[in-house]
């Protein structure tokens, strides 16, 4: 998949997460007004401090989670920008390979089909379904809390690809603006503001991939403009028994109802219906056995819908923005889990799990910019209720309920950031957040007599760092903070404390002319460690871990029209102290290897285009190296890595992509837990036509 990016200025559209490269160029008014989407300036004070690019009367707010605005390159932590270009040139399957191969992350796809969300890892926290990651998008949560599969589930597949403008993958918990879940770290997206005209795309593919997407707007400039969007994507899948189907809808529209005052309201729209194959046995991979069916009514759907209203009021050198919004999902799941049923696995059975959910959520913030900085202060809450049910089947015949039981969570949280020039060369960034979560657990079988539950925890993250210029062009920085998320489990039992994390990171940043690149050493201490076996449902907590790694980052230019990047990640990742439930009863995994992560994980690419900007051509690749699977503790299987290829051709009104995914039609596991795997997609061709340039 290539996956489109919405237009921007004058540049072809793309559109994100789709498998192919579909969208058109619209125009649009930002060509003349460079700042990203749903950012906002704000006048400075007459005496302005000219020690940075900041120092125009006229300048960006970066620090507003409610702005969904891009995080400051300037800022002293680790993150990594994918532009709408970047996401349109990959060759990616889906949302989650789109961040393995642009910006480096350890991915393991489930297998299951959309809405069954898969794993992306950062710096070796893996908690199942990305749960440890936190999603957003213009301002609004995507992961999912008192969710009975995983605490904090979190499915790229609501994202609409063709309405995505870029999006930042920030490393680590060092920003107070992001509360559970963005314990590992934070991928924050934003969404094309408006354009003209309309955008049509048709794509295919192997494995009998068909996508439509339709994207049309208008810009009537402090009258307003908007975008609005639908999709519908099919495919047959590389494994018999594999098929899916996927619609989605994207509306936002803004409005300036008077000076400084704009309205600003989003829509996300989202089903999907699969079938699946189920996990294969290690033999069977090894064979390259792919059309096995473990279970033949395995499968699922899912729905979710989340709707968003927005106020953004400058007055002078401050800006206020308040975000309400409000979720809806269901979704129901046949799956066959390990060691009960299918060729391998013995008797036929499966579960059921079924997830209804309703939640509404507000956030708002005040920044006030100064001469040599600027300060965030706001709030947010955030109420969902889930009612979760979890059946013994056969054949999708329900046999008995192993859980029944509904929850509520209302959380809310105070937060601070700010960030100083304390001279010409030394920039100083401090925050801190306070949160507090409630939960309640009720029982909804009625041959239970267990009582409702209630508890609540509360988490102080502080947030510390700086950043010193060396020189105009290098900067070294450091800091130091701490996040959490809740744990998996709490939607039976609140009592369960989250799991925290202190977070210590220092390293260097390069910024030329034409070349940018960055280079950093961390170190995460995590308490009461949590490690979730996605295959059995098997969790275990209370333990502490420690994850330290390198970080690597390269952008640079090659010749003409030729440019180079690079994200790496080197990671050692082990257990301090967890005792796990074995078959065989206790077991100790002190001084073992983090399950579900890998030696090292990386991605690099070689892009050349035409001066003309005609064609452009891309070949990359993503890498992993050695891999602990779940339930092998001391165990580490092989690294492997794939080529991608792809290329762009503008012919007149038509635009054409291509693009091959695993050129070398490599054999890979994407999950391996207790000797079952999910099996990588062989080499998948897909090309695009696209019109409304």
């Amino acid at each position: 998949m290539a996956l489109p990016v919405a237009p921007r200025g004058g540049a072809i559209a793309a559109c994100l997460l789709c498998v192919t490269i579909g969208v058109a160029n619209p125009h649009s008014s930002s060509a003349q007004n460079p700042i990203p989407p749903d950012t906002t300036q704000v006048a400075r004070p007459d005496t302005v401090h000219s020690s940075t690019a900041d120092s125009a009367r006229v300048r960006r707010l970066g620090t507003v989670t409610v702005t969904a605005a891009p995080a400051e390159r300037a800022a002293p932590f680790r993150s990594t920008r994918i532009d709408a270009t970047t996401i349109k040139e990959t060759p990616a399957q889906d949302g989650y390979d789109l961040l393995r191969q642009t910006a480096g992350l350890e991915v393991h796809e489930q297998g299951q089909g959309p809405g069954f969300a898969s794993n992306a890892s950062v710096r070796g926290f893996s908690s199942d379904h990305s749960t440890d990651l936190a999603l957003w998008i213009d301002g609004v949560p995507v992961n999912e809390p008192v969710n009975g599969h995983a605490e904090g589930y979190n499915d790229f597949d609501v994202l609409f690809p063709g309405g995505v403008s870029e999006f930042d993958v920030i490393r680590g918990p060092t920003s107070a603006l992001y509360g559970n879940f963005a314990l590992a770290g934070v991928v924050n997206i934003r969404t094309l503001e408006r354009m003209r005209g309309t955008a049509l795309t048709a794509s295919g593919g192997s494995f009998g991939r068909a996508d439509l997407m339709a994207l049309s707007g208008f810009d009537a400039g402090e009258n307003g403009g908007g975008v609005i969007g639908a999709r519908y994507v099919h495919e047959n899948g590389f494994r018999p028994h594999a098929r899916y189907d996927l619609g989605q809808g994207h509306a936002r529209l803004v409005r300036d109802i008077a000076p400084g005052i704009t309205l600003d309201g989003g829509l996300e729209l989202y089903g999907s219906r699969w079938t699946s194959a189920g996990f294969l046995s290690e033999d069977e991979f090894a064979r390259h056995e792919y059309n096995i069916v473990s279970n033949p009514s395995d499968g699922g759907y899912k729905r979710r819908a989340q709707e968003r209203m927005s106020l953004r009021v400058v007055h002078g050198a401050a800006l206020w923005r308040t975000t309400l919004y409000a979720t809806q999902s269901r979704w129901q799941l046949f799956l066959t889990i390990p060691p009960a049923g299918g060729r391998f696995e013995g008797t036929g059975s499966q579960t059921e799990e079924e997830d209804s959910r309703h939640g509404y959520g507000l956030t708002s913030a005040v920044t006030q910019v100064f001469s040599r900085g600027e300060l965030t202060a706001g709030g947010e809450g955030r109420w969902d209720q889930s009612g979760y049910e979890n059946y013994f089947t056969t054949a999708r015949a329900r046999d008995s309920a192993a859980l029944l039981v509904d929850a509520r969570q209302l959380s809310g949280a105070i937060f601070v950031q700010s960030h100083f020039d304390l001279t010409s060369r030394l920039r100083a960034d401090m925050g801190a957040r306070y949160d507090e979560l409630g939960t309640r657990s009720t029982p909804a079988d009625p041959n239970q007599n267990a009582a409702t539950v209630t508890a609540s925890h509360g988490v102080l993250s502080p947030k510390l760092g700086s950043l010193l210029k060396i020189a105009p062009w290098l900067g070294a920085y450091i800091n130091v903070s701490r996040g959490f998320r809740s744990t998996d489990g709490v939607i039976s039992d609140p009592t369960l404390a989250p799991v925290t994390a202190w977070s210590y990171e220092t390293g260097l940043k390069l910024d030329g002319e034409r070349i940018s690149a960055s280079a950093d050493v961390f170190r995460m201490d995590v308490s009461n460690e949590q490690t979730f076996n996605p295959l059995n449902g098997n969790v275990s907590n209370g333990g502490s871990s420690r994850r330290r790694g390198l970080e690597l980052e390269l952008r640079a230019p090659i010749a003409a029209g030729g440019e180079v990047t690079a994200d790496w990640t080197f990671l050692d990742a082990k257990y301090r102290s967890l005792t796990v439930e074995d078959d065989a009863g206790p077991l100790t995994l002190d001084g073992v290897r983090v399950y579900n992560t890998a030696t090292y994980v990386g991605a690099a690419a070689y892009t050349l285009a035409s001066i003309d900007a005609k064609w452009r051509f891309r070949i990359g690749g993503n890498w992993v190296g050695k891999y602990a699977p779940f339930d092998e503790p001391g165990v580490l299987l092989g690294g492997y890595g794939l080529m991608h290829l792809s290329g762009t051709a503008i012919l007149g009104a038509v635009e054409l992509d291509f693009g091959v995914r695993n050129l070398l039609d490599r054999a890979y596991p994407e999950l391996v837990a207790g000797h079952i795997v999910s099996p990588g997609q062989p080499r998948a061709l897909f090309f695009t036509i696209r019109t409304g340039r």
